[in-house]
């Protein structure tokens, strides 16, 4: 049990303990499927404990230059890197840091074929797929929208693999099920099956949230194995999310109450727009220990944070008790797809960054200070 009085406030809170647990199980599923699973930086990036990530995986998922080389020196292997477009000024570094780069589209992957061919490693290089069909609801985060800039189709590729494509890449799952996987491999394997010959590994993205408590790893297990024994592929798969789902916490501090017709706002040493901004892109509403959904008769706020966003403001929930300056109030669930995502909007004070370690002891892993928002825009 994390003791929150002895980490400072605002800060995210990892606890190594949950970490584990979910890194044992993500390391069983690619053990008994034989599937490569690694890391996709876009989810979850914390590399001051990557010591104890690289104890069950070796490999991660990168978006952009800077990421491939977070990889390489972090986690000590070149990166699956993906991006909608490729820089020039990037690319001789994208190769550097990577073993196998994906191409968005074939545009991209024409123009920049030569140079992978001519390179003095060997790079597998694949390309995005958009096999038009994903369960997602939310359009913010649906791949295979109308119109998606992202992939190409079975119509796009048409009859002939391009020369030296040796994988596929898709990602159009969003904490989703092996069920929903499942529907997506035969929608693939029906549009593109006919390149299976072609290639050597086929990379189904992210979002797969094997790590949730109601999640179905047996099947996912099943399905895994009888796609790699039916088609001979190498599988890949990079989960953001799973990593680090329900394994920290965002503390933070009242510190002031503030009423206006009736409604009260607990104001904090943090900011939703700054800190959590997937609560107000998606949006959602964050849990907090200790407290419920409004309750009639209970003490009721909403919980503001301190930029000077109108809009930076969540709520409400029901505490046991009133709730006053200097009481500390819990975000639960808020490592992976939210500290990736932070800024200093304001000047926001940034949370520190820490772990609470299986001997029942807070490290201090990063503060962060003026220099940390100076240098941003200098």
């Amino acid at each position: 049990m994390i003791d929150y009085s002895k980490n400072p406030s605002p800060c995210y809170v990892i606890d190594e303990e949950r970490f584990r647990k979910n890194l044992s199980l993500i390391r069983k599923v690619s053990d008994e499927s034989g599937a490569e699973i690694i890391l996709a930086f876009k989810g979850f990036a914390m590399w001051g404990i990557f010591p104890i990530l690289k104890e069950y995986i070796s490999g991660a998922a990168a978006s952009s230059a800077d990421e491939a080389r977070l990889c390489y020196e972090e986690i000590g292997s070149p990166a699956h890197t993906y991006s909608p477009v490729f820089k020039d000024s990037d690319f001789d570094s994208i190769l550097k840091f990577s073993s196998h780069v994906t191409f968005n589209s074939l545009n991209q992957y024409n123009k920049y074929s030569n140079i992978l061919n001519k390179y003095s490693k060997k790079i597998s290089a694949g390309l995005r797929i958009n096999p038009e069909f994903s369960e997602v609801s939310h359009g913010l985060y649906n791949p295979c929208s109308s119109g998606s800039r992202l992939g190409v189709t079975a119509a796009d590729i048409g009859n002939d693999l391009p020369e030296g494509i040796e994988g596929f890449h898709f990602h159009v799952l969003f904490e989703s099920d092996s069920y929903a996987l499942e529907k997506v491999l035969g929608i693939v394997e029906n549009k593109f099956g006919r390149y299976f010959s072609k290639i050597r590994w086929i990379n189904m993205g992210g979002g797969h949230l094997m790590t949730r408590n109601d999640y179905d790893v047996d099947h996912l297990i099943t399905i895994l194995r009888k796609f790699r024994k039916k088609t001979g592929l190498h599988l890949i798969l990079e989960p953001g999310s799973a990593f680090a789902w329900e394994t920290g916490e965002l503390v933070s501090t009242v510190e002031d109450i503030v009423e206006n017709q009736g409604i009260r706002t607990a104001i904090m040493d943090i900011s939703f727009t700054a800190h959590m901004p997937d609560c107000l892109e998606m949006p959602y509403k964050p849990k907090i220990i200790g407290a419920t959904e409004p309750i009639k008769g209970m003490p009721t706020y909403r919980i503001g944070g301190n930029s000077c966003l109108s809009g930076d403001v969540m709520g409400e929930w029901s505490f046991e008790k009133e709730l006053k300056p200097g009481d500390k109030i819990v975000f639960l669930d808020m490592i992976h797809y939210t500290m990736v995502k932070t800024t200093t909007f304001n000047g926001v004070h940034h949370p520190s960054i820490g772990i609470w370690t299986t001997d029942n002891k807070f490290r201090l892993i990063r503060e962060f200070g003026y220099e940390d928002y100076k240098n941003r825009l200098s």
